[in-house]
């Protein structure tokens, strides 16, 4: 035999192994309650860890919306179509004067391992909808005042690498792309995004968590940024998580080096602030591969110096025996726990509190609305909906969560899209992106009054904790 032909044949039979592996990979999901009730909430339910070697998928396959179709809004509520026709648009941003910017955005390229194993996940992902390119542009949509679809303007193309965040005060627009902040001079009104950008700050790029997320403190002087890990459990080393898993703090008028404002969170992503208490609040989604019910996905609020537990322990103090890297000292003593679970696996995204202008009537009136964009490793599948979390008098979360929109799941193992981001619209609408179905809703509670913003709360507010051992936390 020559050494050719060996070569080809054990290149074809590695083919064979890697390709049955995958096989067994994709038909061994995770059974799992369609209730996860038990799993949500102040209190959830936390399981033995079920330690998995390979990751266990359940993916579901998008398949859009017909004409005429819409999601199942809750008793009270209707939905309507906003846009549509849209290539994979994730994050919102409404400005002061009514415009809607949305991101069209998707992974950045070669942001998958490479090879077979890139091969397939490249498959999988565009099974549930992920198109395995980015449009990378920014669109501005202008509502109008017949009830027409808005206008639609291309505000950006040029120069952007996967964008997600957006933020706009005092004449900039802020973008995040999957590798920087990016500062553009930005007139309201104007339908196009023109002139060289500001580069504000570098972030670590693509990662199984490439979007970036932005939210202007409410004076407008600070940018807080949401960088998710690049792992699930720091698996590829810490050296390769530096400077992720965290959020920052940009001062905008000194322009020094950001401080890391909270850390240990796998991958922050929909960030607001609570009107109730004047703190910043987030999901995060958190750790795969425990079993079907671990862990959950969360609600919580981010104090200065917070450390959430990431890699190394889950909801405070359940240590993950998986991973590998030194954890630092004390960690369990001052690791947070979160407020709120969302339900294991959901992929909370978008985050926006209910008050000071929405429209979705009483039953809405105090809490938070959160698109769960839908989880890829049960056998159940669960998540892709949006829902409303209660807050009582005090700014805490109370309760379950309470569906809002819902039916994207067919029950016949497809789903028409998945929910990714929430922005009020300037009439108190809740809008809504769908990214695999290129749709945003328009979710409102006909001939309701705009919802006033709850009583303040005065709150004490937790010093900085422990700053971790070579975490240079400046202070600005």
């Amino acid at each position: 035999m020559t050494a050719l032909r060996r070569n080809l044949l054990l290149a074809l039979a590695l083919i064979i192994v890697l390709a049955g592996g995958f096989a067994l990979w994709l038909s061994h999901v995770d059974t799992g309650p369609t209730d996860i009730t038990a799993y949500e909430g102040p209190h959830p339910k936390l399981d033995d860890p079920d330690a998995q070697t390979f990751p266990r998928v359940g993916l579901v396959k998008s398949v859009g919306w017909q004409a005429g179709e819409a999601p199942i809004s809750a008793p009270g509520l209707t939905v309507t179509r906003f846009a549509e026709g849209l290539d994979h648009p994730r994050t919102l941003l409404t400005l002061p004067n009514g415009d809607v910017l949305v991101a069209e955005t998707d992974a950045p390229p070669g942001n998958d391992p490479g090879g077979i194993t890139g091969f397939f996940q490249r498959t999988f992902m565009h099974m549930v909808g992920a198109s395995g390119h980015s449009s990378d542009t920014i669109l501005l949509l202008r509502d109008s005042s017949d009830g027409k679809t808005p206008a639609r303007f291309v505000l950006r193309h040029d120069g952007l690498a996967s964008p997600s965040g957006m933020a706009w005060a005092d004449g900039k627009l802020y973008v995040a792309n999957h590798n920087a902040v990016l500062a553009f001079d930005y007139r309201l009104g104007d339908t196009a995004l023109t002139g060289a950008p500001t580069k504000m700050m570098e972030l670590p790029g693509s990662g199984i968590h490439w979007m970036r997320n932005l939210l202007l403190s409410p004076d407008g002087k600070l940018l807080y940024i949401a960088v998710g890990s690049s792992s699930n459990i720091g698996e590829n080393g810490m050296e390769a998580e530096k400077g992720r898993a965290s959020i920052y703090e940009f001062n905008l008028a000194h322009g020094r080096f950001p401080r890391t404002y909270a850390a240990g969170m796998r991958n922050p992503n929909g960030m607001a602030w609570n009107p109730s208490t004047g703190e910043l609040w987030s999901v995060v989604n958190e750790r795969d591969m425990l079993g079907a019910n671990l862990v959950p996905d969360y609600l919580t609020n981010v104090p200065i110096g917070a450390h959430y537990g990431w890699p190394w322990v889950y909801w405070k103090d359940v240590v993950d025996d998986r991973v590998t890297s030194q954890m630092p000292e004390f960690l369990t003593d001052y690791s947070r726990k979160p407020e709120y679970a969302l339900g294991p696996h959901v992929a909370p995204l978008g985050l926006v509190f209910a008050g000071g202008g929405g429209r979705m009537g009483p039953d809405f009136a105090n809490g938070a609305f959160i698109a769960r964009h839908g989880s890829w490793n049960r056998r159940a599948p669960v998540g892709y909906d949006v829902v409303f979390v209660g807050f009582d008098a005090h700014g805490n979360p109370v309760g379950m969560p309470r569906p809002v929109l819902t039916g994207f799941l067919t029950g016949k193992g497809t789903t028409h899209g998945r929910p990714v981001w929430l922005s009020w619209a300037k009439d108190g609408a809740l809008l809504v992106s769908d990214d695999t179905a290129g749709i945003i809703w328009r979710v409102i509670a006909p001939g309701a009054a705009p919802s006033a913003a709850p009583p303040p709360v005065v709150t004490t507010h937790m010093p900085p904790q422990r700053n971790l051992k070579g975490d240079p936390r400046e202070q600005q």
